[in-house]
């Protein structure tokens, strides 16, 4: 049975010890506005301290709930949070794209989406490096995505998926919640139907599968449909690529 408590404590152990190990100082977290990276947040807070931790808001056409899930968690937890406009950054990005050829919009619909986090990826690094030379020491971020994302392959190659820690990617959606309730991580945030922010639906809508069937085929569980099933291990299968390191050439020269 998952112990909630045992598994926050877990965590944040191994947080503790990988910055000891590394010399790291402080980590830099992009937030969404949702559960996962409130979780990782609040992680951290206990792990390194708030005054170690800074969140970024990086807005991309986003809706305004966003930023302001994601104050509640940093108001709540007493880190800092800053704000990285991107929108005006995409906008350029994609007309330069549309500069090299015509293209219908539904072939260009996925690289638009998946272009935001990769931005956003971007602006988490950029900070790390500029917190590391500003204020001194190592600074680190995180990859949000849960064993849920990731065994469905919904996350962004290059994007979302990237960081240098990984804290909750062995966690279901559910046992991250019930991690998050240890932690009173608040309630409007953790709660909150899951949804990327930037296709206007929620993860569910989108996959057109739910959390929790995904939950019980990873944990071996009962009570999942076989036309559920067969759809969770269809999207499994065809992104065992993403899960994959990159393919490196043998090394043949001796």
């Amino acid at each position: 049975m998952f112990d909630a408590v045992k598994e926050k404590d877990n965590i944040v152990n191994w947080i503790r010890q990988y910055y000891k190990d590394n010399g790291a100082t402080g980590v830099v977290i992009g937030l969404s506005g949702g559960k996962d990276s409130a979780v990782v947040s609040a992680l951290f807070c206990e792990a390194i301290g708030p005054e170690n931790v800074v969140g970024l808001t990086l807005p991309c056409h986003s809706k305004d709930k966003d930023a302001a899930g994601a104050k509640l968690v940093a108001d709540h937890f007493g880190f800092e949070l800053l704000n990285i406009d991107l929108t005006t950054v995409y906008d350029d990005f994609v007309g330069q794209i549309a500069k090299t050829g015509e293209y219908k919009e539904e072939d260009k619909s996925n690289s638009n989406i998946n272009v935001k986090p990769r931005l956003r990826m971007a602006a988490c690094y950029y900070m790390t490096q500029l917190l590391s030379a500003s204020r001194g020491g190592l600074w680190l971020t995180t990859a949000n995505s849960n064993a849920c994302e990731k065994y469905v392959g919904y996350y962004t190659r290059g994007g979302d998926e990237v960081g240098d820690l990984y804290p909750i990617v062995n966690l279901t959606v559910k046992e991250v919640i019930a991690v998050g309730e240890i932690l009173g991580v608040p309630e409007p945030v953790l709660h909150r139907a899951p949804d990327d922010g930037l296709s206007g639906m929620t993860d569910e809508e989108k996959m057109g599968i739910s959390y929790e069937d995904v939950h019980k085929v990873i944990r071996g569980e009962e009570g999942v449909s076989p036309e559920a099933y067969e759809k969770i291990q269809k999207k499994h299968n065809a992104n065992l690529y993403k899960l994959t390191k990159p393919n490196v050439l043998p090394v043949t020269v001796k």
